[in-house]
Formats: C-alpha cells, sequence, structure tokens
C-alpha cells in the first residue's frame, strides 16, 4: 500500500491559498497531476508555479463552485487537459457572518450556504458522474477513486458565534455521509476532513487580526497551538491515497484536541 500517487488526477477547489495551496502543492509531491480551481485568478496562477517549479504539472481553472455551469466546466476541463478525474477535494468554503441570529439577513445566509454546502454538491454531482464513466475504482482494480470534502470542527461541534457556518460544515457531515453510502459499491470513497483553527488568511479575517482573539482560540486547543496547512494535507493526502483504502463515510478530525474536550 502506498501513498503515492503516480498517474492520478487531482483536483482541488480553493486552490488559491490556505488549506487548498498547500494539498495541491502535497498532492504534486506525491506524482499526482493537479487541477487548481478557484474565482482568484492571479492566486490560482501562483499555486500552479509554486507545483511546477517543484517539477510537478498543473493547470489553473477559474471557477465559482456556486454556480453549476461553472462546475461543470472545470470538471470537463479537467477531462479534456488530463484524461480523467481520479481524486477530488472539495475545500471552497466562507466564514465570517453578524453572531446573532436574528441579526443575520437572507444574504448572510444564501452567501454561507451557496459557498459551503451547494458548492459541496455540487462539485460532486460532476465529480462522481465523471467517476461513474470511468469505472475501476478502489474496490474494483485496486485504483484508488476518492472524493473528500472539507468540513470544519465547527461541523461536530457548534460554534455559538458563527450559527450559520457551523450550520453549512453539519450539512457538509452528512451529506458526504449519505453519498458515500450511495456510491460505496461503485468503488467511489468519500470522506470528510475536519480541520480546527489553522494558520490561514481565512483565520487571519475570522479574527480580525487580533492578537487577544488569536490568544484565546489556540487556549481552546489541547495540543497547544493552532495547525498549519499543511497538517490539513497530510490528512487529505492520506484519506486521498490507497493507505486509506478501507475507509468511507468518516469524518477525520485535524483539530489539536478540540472536539475531544
Amino acid at each position: 500500500m502506498s501513498q503515492k500517487l503516480s498517474g492520478k488526477v487531482a483536483l482541488v477547489t480553493g486552490g488559491t491559498s490556505g488549506i487548498g495551496r498547500a494539498t495541491a502543492i502535497a498532492y504534486a509531491q506525491q506524482q499526482a497531476k493537479v487541477v487548481v480551481v478557484g474565482r482568484r485568478m492571479d492566486e490560482g496562477e501562483e499555486t500552479v508555479r509554486l507545483i511546477k517549479e517543484a517539477g510537478g504539472e498543473a493547470i489553473f481553472v477559474q471557477a465559482d463552485v456556486t454556480k453549476e455551469a461553472d462546475v461543470k466546466a472545470m470538471v470537463d476541463k479537467t477531462v479534456d487537459v488530463f484524461g480523467r478525474l481520479d481524486i477530488a477535494f472539495n475545500n471552497a468554503g466562507t466564514v465570517g457572518e453578524n453572531p446573532s441570529l436574528i441579526e443575520q439577513t437572507e444574504a448572510e445566509y444564501d452567501r454561507t450556504m451557496n459557498v459551503n454546502i451547494k458548492g459541496v454538491w455540487l462539485s460532486m454531482k460532476y465529480e462522481i458522474a465523471q467517476m461513474l464513466k470511468q469505472g475501476s475504482g478502489s474496490f474494483a482494480s485496486g485504483g484508488t477513486m476518492c472524493i473528500v470534502n472539507t468540513s470544519s470542527g465547527a461541523g461536530v461541534v457548534a460554534v455559538p458565534t458563527q450559527l450559520l457556518y457551523t450550520a453549512s460544515k453539519h450539512a457538509v457531515v452528512g451529506l458526504t455521509k449519505a453519498a458515500a453510502l450511495q456510491y460505496a459499491k461503485a468503488g467511489i470513497r468519500i470522506n470528510v476532513v475536519a480541520p480546527a483553527a489553522i494558520e490561514t488568511d481565512m483565520f487571519e479575517a475570522a479574527t480580525g487580526g487580533q492578537d487577544e482573539v488569536k490568544a484565546y482560540i489556540t487556549g481552546l486547543h489541547p495540543i497547544g497551538r493552532i495547525g498549519t496547512p499543511l497538517e490539513v494535507a497530510n490528512a487529505v493526502l492520506f484519506l486521498s491515497s490507497d493507505l486509506a483504502s478501507f475507509i468511507t463515510g468518516e469524518t477525520l478530525m485535524v483539530d489539536g484536541g478540540y472536539v475531544a474536550q
């Protein structure tokens, strides 16, 4: 059994920074061909540049995962360029909302749900359709076809100041479990990675860059620090590899013990 992904094609949404960028690079280091997907072209091309500088192969596809035409196009482009799709990491997400439920707007609700859950649903819809066309999944011939979706510690426990985010990330876990059961016999493994606080631009935005807020959040993690994008990428890499060949419908916490308390 190996973590090497030689000859595999991996698609990463939200690949323009943070966890997505770290995972795209990690896939390439394990010899996969990588499709980096995101809304921001400059940052996406930077991820591709970093992969190519390290000797990997990658392309960038500009897409908004809340738009069905964009999601279909990203999968079509993957197949046009690389001929197949073996691995998908559905990582695009958003955070940031009014902490008061009674003051939240319909626009806030729609934005959070559209990115965090509709985007995952749309991505799986087209990724799974392509994988089914290919056949020869993880149970059919020893190959690997798999999907990893990004939830959060807030997908397992509640964060009272982030109601919509909590709801959307719980939904990712539920959707993943149901899809994993539906397509298990087709040889497509579908799992969740659930990070707690990670050193990303999103974390900086959520804390407002305030040291006291960062210190408080850090103190919520029994391991004594927040995580790094590479630590999440390593977990995704494991779930994407043949080392996880008998794992589907599961949520892998990458949270420094946050939800174990």
